[in-house]
């Protein structure tokens, strides 16, 4: 048996970690911190990320529309709205001592901002399933494209497109509902995903290793002196917006590329979160909603308190790792079915 190459689940480890920290942070009022901007500043490609190994991992976009669409469905939009229900429903149990205490929820709710955002009270970071399906359906009519031959090279320039296109919507305040304005850069970190693998397989581990050095040394230098993010969720362009894209490129590339040839040991907890992504993505948020919310219930708010920073760490992460071989027993839950 081929021995497991741990760099991808090492990576969405850090990045399901650093996301939580970012909710947790977000939470206890401590976002705006230099140290934390800072730490924004060096991981903003994070989200990107989970497009890129999607598509580095993909075998094949193609086949029958119809099985395609129910498939990615049963595993992407089911979970959606299963968890989307399961966080709404912790987030309205609380409303009513909310009112009672406050005389008004405390976060304003509207019910345009699930159309606007597709993320779901109580279980915001839901929007990335909804993204994350739309993105694979696009991949997969743009596959079955047959207006131009060779129909390789239009699918290429569509592709490539894509970037433009999303950069256009965000010019245009993202009008697509649904927060689908992403999608169009998701396709490309997609694609941009399968190039690379098919590329790392012929250029040979040493000329990889030095081409990921050189990208990594780039990206290193281009975002002090040439800074721009990218912002997966919102499809917004933070400072110079050609900085932002380009520099996604390449660190998306160089430091897969890098832990791809120079493999990485198991490392344990890390590897861990990023196997079972899914069940630490989907059920963190309503834990943190839920520990939120019991403590303004009573009088007390987490908002500026470090030591609830270390308490949420502790009962977020123990409690996703005590839920994943539960939740993995349900597909409607998990997205795994057989």
């Amino acid at each position: 048996m081929k021995e497991r190459n741990h760099t991808f689940d090492f990576l969405c480890g850090i990045c399901i970690i650093r996301m939580i920290l970012l909710h947790i942070i977000t939470f206890c009022g401590h976002k705006d911190d230099d140290w934390w901007t800072e730490v924004m500043a060096w991981s903003f490609f994070f989200m990107c990320f989970f497009f890129f190994k999607a598509g580095y991992f993909n075998k094949t976009v193609s086949g029958d529309t119809g099985a395609y669409i129910k498939d990615k469905a049963k595993r992407l939009l089911i979970p959606y709205v299963s968890w989307g229900l399961i966080g709404w429903v912790v987030y309205a149990f609380y409303l009513p001592f909310e009112i009672k205490r406050y005389h008004h929820p405390i976060e304003p709710m509207e019910w345009s901002h699930l159309w606007k955002t597709s993320a779901v009270w109580g279980n915001e970071p839901m929007w990335f399933l909804f993204s994350f399906f739309a993105s694979y359906v696009l991949v997969h009519f743009i596959k079955k494209i047959h207006i131009v031959k060779p129909i390789s090279v239009f699918q290429t320039v569509v592709v490539l497109a894509c970037p433009l296109l999303s950069y256009w919507m965000w010019k245009l305040d993202n009008p697509l509902p649904m927060s689908l304005s992403n999608v169009f850069m998701g396709v490309f970190f997609f694609n941009m995903g399968r190039t690379w693998r098919w590329l790392i397989e012929r250029m040979g581990r040493n000329f990889t290793l030095v081409v990921s050095s050189v990208l990594i040394a780039a990206f290193i230098v281009l975002n002090i002196v040439w800074n721009g993010e990218y912002i997966m969720h919102s499809n917004r362009f933070n400072g110079n917006e050609l900085a932002a894209f380009v520099n996604t490129i390449i660190i998306l590339l160089g430091l897969s590329g890098f832990l791809l040839k120079w493999p990485l040991p198991r490392v344990p907890g890390i590897n861990y979160i990023g196997q079972h992504s899914m069940v630490f993505f989907v059920a963190h948020y309503p834990i943190l909603q839920f520990y939120r919310f019991t403590h303004i219930v009573f009088g007390h708010s987490i908002y500026g308190h470090w030591d609830d920073i270390i308490v949420l760490l502790f009962f977020v992460f123990a409690i996703c790792t005590w839920l994943v071989p539960y939740v993995e027993k349900v597909p409607w839950l998990s997205g795994r079915w057989k």
